[in-house]
């Protein structure tokens, strides 16, 4: 299941799945780093969510796990809302198509 929001700034969240556990975070995060080359620049784990900041292309994204809301996928800037959220949705299509 992947589907889109709007954040409150305008931007695209690619919701990768809202109902899954950590395995499935760390499992994204691996076919990212191993399929696309995506290096995580910054990693903040709390306690009831992760934030992994990554590039991918030219657009700076953050990997999101929340324990209420699941992985999703988000611009990390405001500036590039158009070309970030359309990376926002290629990773999140490549990742639906990879059976996430």
């Amino acid at each position: 299941m992947c589907y889109q929001l709007k954040t409150p700034n305008g931007a695209t969240e690619a919701v990768i799945d809202d109902n899954c556990g950590i395995s499935k975070f760390y499992a994204i995060a691996t076919t990212l780093a191993d399929d696309l080359q995506v290096k995580f620049l910054n990693q903040v784990d709390d306690a009831e969510s992760l934030d992994w900041d990554f590039q991918y292309k030219d657009n700076f994204l953050t990997l999101h796990y929340s324990i209420f809301n699941g992985v999703s996928i988000l611009p990390q800037q405001l500036e590039n809302k158009k070309k970030d959220s359309t990376a926002v949705m290629e990773l999140a299509n490549y990742l639906q198509r990879m059976a996430y």
